[in-house]
């Protein structure tokens, strides 16, 4: 890293927190060439050996992507981050957006570096983690309210509703993992946008709640009488101290039962489906799981839930795209295996067979059977976050301005940055920041809250997000 002046400088007061809570996605890919697993840190040794720009520094395995997130190796596999993104209305939107616009950066790079090399680079889906904020100052902590006791409780929590809207045939587990000011929930990828729209808001919406409840005792759940997994016992996790809820850890795996058999025992009596108990547990949190998604990614969550829109876990098996990331899906698409959420209901002879018999076996268990959403309905209230948007930059000038953030009749604007990720996108664009008289160039990124700019006179300088924010429209 370069060397940061330590000087004394009015302009530059040393920050060690973010100002606002913030979320933010990691997701893990096993690298194949030309058919076979590769060890990224052994062919490549860093990421810019296969990436053609010049981009700014992290570490010596990592780098700053202009789309405003990172990319960087990490035992065996590729990972991209996001920049934190703060919390607000559609934020767990404008998380999933960034991760695919990292996402998408990375495999255009890779098909780059395929025509230059003849051969064929795929990435495989292998694990995906929601960090999310933990700021509780030491005056709100307890003894009943500590991030250790938060995890034990969210690994009792969220696995139903999780496992339901995000997992896949071949998964194997959620974990829960304590950081020092944050909570890392870890799961299996998800290859389709959407979906992973819908269990980011599903799992953020959860957590925050929970993050402000008195107390983070399980019985807690019991008082709110919030359902429970008689027989989960989460196990230890194998790093940082955290909490997994395995396949194993289950009186049989939920992966591969079928998610709509009303046979799980609940705590305190009682039976119903794993789908059943995980729109149950959302229903708790929707107007948490509302404040922080966009329309889009609750109403295909509740949909999915509610079984209105078939799961993952609906399929035979885990889809084809989990092997090729980033060339099958994009921001803005489907997998072929969900082409059209709410075509699906009017779709192929075995997803309408499923639901029959899936209805048929809820008659036996209901006074009444319930009533499926109409197409019209359903098309209507899944209309996605990325409507009217495009994410690669105009090359022209729009010939009508007022006609900017108009999509479709009756589509969704499109979905604006938020400010944490405007200053990364400024970052990994090495835009120069006015400061005064001085105009400073960015030169590295230091952690998720710091870039470290460098001066006319070559002196450099930390800085925080917070008080790049603070400088306003300083970028030149």
């Amino acid at each position: 890293m370069p060397r940061v002046t330590l000087g004394y400088d009015p302009r530059f007061p040393y920050r060690n927190e973010l100002a606002r809570p913030v979320i933010g996605l990691e997701a893990e890919f096993q690298p194949f060439v030309d058919g076979r697993e590769v060890v990224p840190e052994e062919l490549w040794k860093t990421p810019a050996a296969f990436i053609d720009q010049t981009l700014l520094r992290r570490t010596q395995k990592s780098s700053q992507l202009p789309t405003g997130g990172a990319v960087y190796f990490d035992g065996g596999v590729i990972e991209v981050v996001t920049p934190v993104i703060e919390l607000a209305p559609h934020s767990t939107a404008r998380v999933v957006r960034s991760l695919w616009e990292q996402i998408g950066f990375v495999r255009d790079q890779l098909d780059r570096w395929e025509k230059r090399t003849g051969k064929r680079v795929t990435l495989r889906a292998f694990s995906c983690h929601t960090n999310i904020s933990f700021e509780l100052g030491r005056d709100e902590r307890s003894s009943d309210r500590t991030i250790q006791k938060l995890a034990v409780l969210l690994a009792h929590l969220l696995p139903a509703p999780v496992i339901v809207a995000g997992a896949n045939r071949r998964s194997t587990g959620i974990g829960v993992r304590p950081r020092r000011d944050r909570i890392e929930i870890t799961l299996d990828f998800t290859p389709d946008p959407g979906l992973m729209a819908a269990t980011t808001a599903l799992i953020v919406g959860i957590a925050r709640d929970v993050i402000q409840w008195p107390s983070y005792r399980l019985e807690e759940l019991d008082t709110r009488q919030i359902p429970q997994l008689a027989e989960l016992q989460p196990g230890k996790h194998a790093t940082r101290k955290g909490w997994v809820a395995k396949d194993y850890h289950f009186p049989r795996s939920p992966f591969t039962s079928d998610i709509d058999a009303p046979d799980w025992k609940l705590r305190g009596g009682g039976t119903a489906s794993l789908r059943e108990i995980g729109l149950a547990i959302a229903n708790v949190f929707r107007s948490s799981i509302h404040a922080l998604a966009d329309p889009f990614s609750e109403r295909l969550l509740f949909s999915v839930l509610e079984g209105d829109t078939p799961s993952l876990l609906d399929l035979a098996d885990r889809p084809a795209a989990y092997d090729d990331v980033g060339r099958a899906t994009r921001w803005g698409s489907v997998l072929p295996d969900l082409e059209n959420f709410a075509g699906l209901m009017q779709g192929p002879d075995e997803l309408r067979e499923h639901i029959e018999a899936r209805d048929a076996r809820r008659v036996e268990h209901e006074a009444e059977p319930p009533k499926m959403r109409r197409r019209r309905d359903l098309e209507e209230q899944l209309a996605p976050p990325w409507s009217g948007e495009r994410t690669e930059r105009r090359k022209r000038p729009r010939r009508y301005a007022d006609r900017r953030s108009q999509g479709a009749a009756g589509s969704p604007a499109p979905l604006t940055r938020s400010d944490y990720e405007q200053v990364f996108l400024n970052l990994g664009s090495r835009r120069n920041l006015r400061i005064g008289e001085d105009v400073f160039t960015p030169v590295a990124v230091r952690g998720w809250y710091h870039a470290v700019l460098r001066a006319p006179n070559g002196e450099e300088r930390l800085l925080s997000i917070d008080q790049i924010l603070q400088l306003g429209d300083a970028w030149t």
